[in-house]
């Protein structure tokens, strides 16, 4: 008896409510016909149809995958059957589970290092998480090529050699297996490393140099696609152009984020913060208040206190009511104790005969002038009274209240222009050119003071005044202690982190340090605003009990310097 020709049709799919009830069979995707001759039967392998019914988003630091999508149980394939009157039972193809999509996908990316990126961070190999880590074989060429000198970069090329050979000493098997980078002590990095151990076939275009590193370095990264198109291989380097030719040769591509401490400069900490309008109104029956000297304290409870940082100010102004300027010197949970401020607007409480003209100014004159504050950051555009403030609050601490000995001020000798070479004289000497701002300050603090005592009084207290600062030179603040001293880092929005903590950490017993800068105005080549040492200082300082913030927001130099400010 001759067999019936295949079934053309394409499966019907179960609707029967009788049929609901019992596992539904798979059919393989690439059979174009199947015919249901009866209800399949229980399936003992649980089917996979929960698992790829909807798409999977993979890891945030994976690719994004997505499974395929089932829109309803099919039948499976049966032999035809043979005695036509008795349809044979279906028969069932087991099927495997399918694997969640985050573990199909959870390959580690690999992330081909530029050699600007070791140069700038030489611990940036351990910065990947759980990803692997190549690096091509110029790239160590270059390192070599970077190892002498003083400099910056010279240190950081010499730590990334010291750490790879530490990472090669420690391994001692088949590197072309790769280096666990969690081998020594580095227990945030679960990837691997990669060494460039063949020649890998790059399809570059021929107008690119092949002589030059950075091409060098693309056409790794185009081998290292071609060898591994399951996973994803991402360049990441600091140099601009090399991530634009990389885009354009359609590689991915990323720049080295984590030295930045913001994303943007806008999110930056200000130090203040204002209350809402019915602030009074909530805290109405929670609220506690004592006096205690010449201070009022309030202990307030609620939502707003989730916001509040130690030393952080805030502020309630509203049409009809009394303002409230105080500074946060307690959290506990959800409750705060609040602290006024003193008013250094009034002219009976001048600091060495300067007084505050904004809310902020009062602000930045309450922390340089507490003796519990030894860490103050001032952030602000030009003219908003930076240096001024902090010349007057340690004049008057030096020279009338004995609280530190004398006044240190330095500054990242960095040139808007071209630079004018070497200068002659002392370290003092050599530093007076980048010192205008002080001799412009000190000439308008010490003719408010010296008015009404002559030519020879006014000289007398330059003399004086002159003799408690001390100008240093930062190259050669490595390995001192200022002990009991008064230390102003001016133009810090021009200095590293590095920089920053090697400054910081010279803080002796009784010292305090105040850190200026204006995150508008940076000079220093691959520095930003989410990177400047200024920035960094302000985010890691922030809630500390002995250390604060203000940003300055209005100039107060003149009316032509804020239009300018405004407007250029």
């Amino acid at each position: 008896m001759p067999l019936p020709p295949a079934p053309t049709r394409k499966a019907a799919l179960l609707t029967n409510e009788a049929y609901k009830t019992h596992a539904p069979a798979s059919v393989d995707a690439h059979d174009e016909d199947a015919v249901v001759l009866a209800p399949p039967a229980p399936n003992p392998v649980k089917a996979a149809d929960e698992m790829i019914a909807k798409p999977t988003r993979a890891r945030r630091n994976n690719t994004k995958t997505e499974a395929p999508v089932a829109t309803a149980p099919v039948a499976s394939v049966v032999a035809p059957a043979i005695n036509a009157d008795k349809p044979a039972p279906a028969r069932t193809k087991p099927v495997k589970a399918a694997a969640p999509a985050s573990k199909r996908s959870s390959k580690p990316r690999l992330f081909v290092l530029d050699t600007n990126v070791l140069l700038h961070d030489p611990m940036s190999l351990f910065r990947f998480e759980e990803h692997d880590i190549f690096l091509p074989m110029i790239v160590l060429e270059e390192l070599d090529g970077h190892k002498k000198g003083m400099t910056e970069v010279a240190r950081n090329g010499r730590q990334s050699s010291r750490t790879l050979d530490a990472l090669v000493a420690q391994d001692g098997g088949d590197m072309t297996k790769g280096i666990a980078l969690a081998g020594t002590g580095h227990t945030g990095a679960g990837g691997r490393l990669f060494f460039q151990t063949e020649p890998l076939n790059d399809k570059l275009p021929s107008s690119l140099p092949q002589g030059k590193a950075d091409n060098q370095i693309l056409g790794v990264v185009e081998g290292l696609r071609q060898k591994f198109p399951d996973r994803e291989v991402i360049l990441v380097s600091k140099d601009i152009n090399m991530r634009v030719k990389a885009r354009a040769l359609g590689l991915a591509a990323e720049d080295y984020e984590n030295d930045k401490t913001l994303d943007d400069g806008e999110l930056l900490y200000s130090g203040a913060l204002a209350l809402p309008t019915d602030f009074w109104t909530l805290q109405s029956k929670t609220i506690e208040s004592w006096q205690q000297g010449s201070h009022t304290f309030y202990r307030v409870s609620g939502p707003t206190v989730t916001q509040f940082h130690i030393n952080q100010f805030v502020y309630f102004e509203a049409p009809g009511e009394p303002p409230l300027y105080a500074r946060v010197v307690e959290i506990r949970d959800k409750t705060a104790v609040l602290k006024t401020l003193k008013d250094y607007t009034h002219l009976k409480n001048a600091v060495w005969g300067v007084s505050s003209r904004n809310r902020e100014q009062n602000f930045a004159l309450n922390l340089l002038m507490d003796p519990e504050v030894d860490f103050v950051t001032l952030a602000g555009t030009a003219g908003t009274g930076k240096t001024l403030m902090a010349l007057a609050a340690g004049l008057t601490q030096v020279l009338d209240d004995r609280r530190y000995t004398e006044i240190i001020m330095t500054r990242a000798t960095v040139s808007v222009g071209e630079d004018i070479g070497f200068l002659p004289g002392t370290e003092e000497e050599k530093m007076g050119p980048w010192m205008g701002a002080l001799d412009d300050n000190l000439e308008f603090l010490a003719k408010g003071d010296g008015g009404n005592a002559g030519e020879w009084g006014r000289a007398a207290t330059n003399e004086l005044i002159r003799s408690r600062i001390k100008v240093k030179s930062m190259n050669f603040m490595r390995g001192r202690t200022f002990m009991n001293k008064y230390v102003i880092i001016d133009e810090a929005q021009n200095l590293t982190p590095k920089q920053m903590k090697t400054l910081i950490t010279r803080a002796g017993p009784g010292t305090k340090i105040i850190c200026m800068g204006n995150l508008a105005q940076i000079d220093t080549p691959y520095l930003t605003e989410g990177s400047s040492g200024l920035t960094f200082a302000v985010d890691r300082f922030k809630g500390w009990p002995h250390g604060g913030h203000i940003t300055l927001a209005r100039g107060e130099r003149s009316r032509l310097a804020d239009f300018a400010s405004d407007v250029l």
